[in-house]
């Protein structure tokens, strides 16, 4: 089950885009369920015979069969994409062309097609986020509900709104053209940070680690620093895949050997990977070319910073509490003032970062966020003030999004206890 399910991950948003190229972007539910049947025939066949040696090949052919079965019996019934309807008329041509266009290039430039479609500017920022991981991750509407703290019925909505909007575009997006291209590259850039961000300390109900979220962002900003035609990515790309990287470094230390969630100053810096650090720097130093500065930059400069510091202790923490300080400047937010005051308080001690937390201008944006009260109670246990913290972490079990959370803040909870 869990080949079936990694493959699904990784494929689907693949397989969807190279069908759409071949039913249009009106046929977009068409080449889901194209894709739902060819993984569902895996599961009876494989169930018997065991995966085949190339699993995503497999699935691929099997989709490819049931189109070509789909266009020849629905060619009079049924409008296809505009590249391929003529060859509906001529069976001879039908087989080749529809091969050209499901080889291993053209579906890499679809799946950028889509991500592009997918972020129309007359869309909202939630229904850009909602399609990619529908159309491009395979996510059901119950796990998008669930990983954006959101009702199935708001999700089918985005989702629905979204596809009409995909249908009247009816073509892929051009990504050759420059046209409409820098305002969709940032809502690009924002679902798949978003993504990646639920992934690794999100809302889900399920888990607060879910790490293949990650592993699907990074696969779609890996297309974003691939453009077609030599364009080169754009630094902020570059810096966003570079932010992703020092993030996904440190996945494997989130949780512990038994599942639960460990702090950024408890973890075993030497179980981090040192591959993906050193590509985050590579990153970053690419990210550097231009005057484009962008809050992606800054972010994974302070995630450079824990990457480099070999311990807590000799993190340069003035360092840290400046590039929030920029952040803040160009996208200012509670949550970042409460990650500069944290970072204030690493430096100065508890008592001067709890003054800062009590200084967050719109502090009641907080209330909902468990990590805010955390934030309260380990200050207050640092500064010794057990009781304070201990009520601290109550209110934070009290509002936690899921069960790892509440282990993580009633561990804490108990730590304030008198010796």
């Amino acid at each position: 089950m869990e080949l079936e399910d990694h493959l699904f991950r990784h494929e689907a948003g693949r397989m969807v885009s190279a069908l759409t190229r071949v039913f249009g972007l009106h046929n977009l539910a068409l080449a889901q369920d194209v894709v739902q049947e060819a993984f569902c025939r895996a599961l009876e066949v494989w169930s018997v015979h065991g995966a085949p040696e190339n699993p995503a090949a497999w699935l691929m052919a099997t989709a490819k069969n049931r189109a070509f079965d789909l266009m020849r019996r629905e060619k009079t019934a049924r409008t296809f994409a505009p590249d391929v309807e003529w060859i509906l008329q001529n069976e001879s041509a039908l087989e080749p062309i529809v091969e050209e266009l499901l080889a291993p290039d053209a579906i890499k430039d679809d799946e950028l097609r889509m991500m592009f479609s997918c972020c129309q500017p007359n869309l909202a920022e939630g229904v850009h986020v909602a399609l990619i991981l529908n159309v491009l991750c395979g996510f059901t509407v119950r796990e998008i509900a669930s990983a954006f703290v959101s009702s199935e019925a708001a999700i089918e909505k985005r989702i629905s709104r979204g596809k009409k909007s995909l249908a009247a575009s009816n073509r892929l997006f051009d990504v050759t053209s420059r046209q409409d291209f820098s305002a969709r590259l940032a809502s690009v850039q924002r679902a798949l940070y978003l993504l990646f961000n639920e992934g690794y300390h999100g809302a889900s109900a399920e888990a607060t680690v879910r790490a293949e979220l990650c592993r699907e962002a990074m696969r779609l900003v890996t297309i974003l620093l691939e453009p077609p035609c030599g364009g080169s990515p754009s630094p902020s790309t570059y810096a966003l895949a570079s932010l992703m990287h020092f993030h996904a470094a440190r996945l494997a230390t989130r949780v512990d050997a038994y599942g639960q969630l460990t702090m950024l100053f408890d973890q075993d810096r030497s179980r981090w990977d040192g591959q993906l650090i050193a590509e985050g720097f590579r990153l970053l130093d690419l990210s550097a070319t231009g005057a484009e500065l962008s809050e992606y930059h800054i972010e994974s400069a302070i995630a450079s910073m824990h990457a480099k510091a070999p311990t807590v202790e000799e993190t340069d923490w003035s360092a840290i509490i400046s590039l929030y300080e920029a952040l803040m400047s160009l996208r200012p937010s509670p949550v970042i003032a409460l990650n500069r005051a944290v970072a204030i308080a690493q430096r100065d001690g508890p008592a001067r970062g709890i003054e800062e937390i009590q200084a967050i201008a719109d502090r009641e944006q907080l209330n909902a966020y468990p990590f805010y009260a955390a934030a309260l109670g380990e200050l207050e246990l640092r500064n010794g003030n057990r009781a304070i913290a201990r009520d601290h972490f109550r209110e934070a079990i009290g509002i936690a999004r899921n069960a790892m959370e509440r282990e993580f803040f009633d561990r804490r909870m108990r730590s304030c206890e008198l010796p």
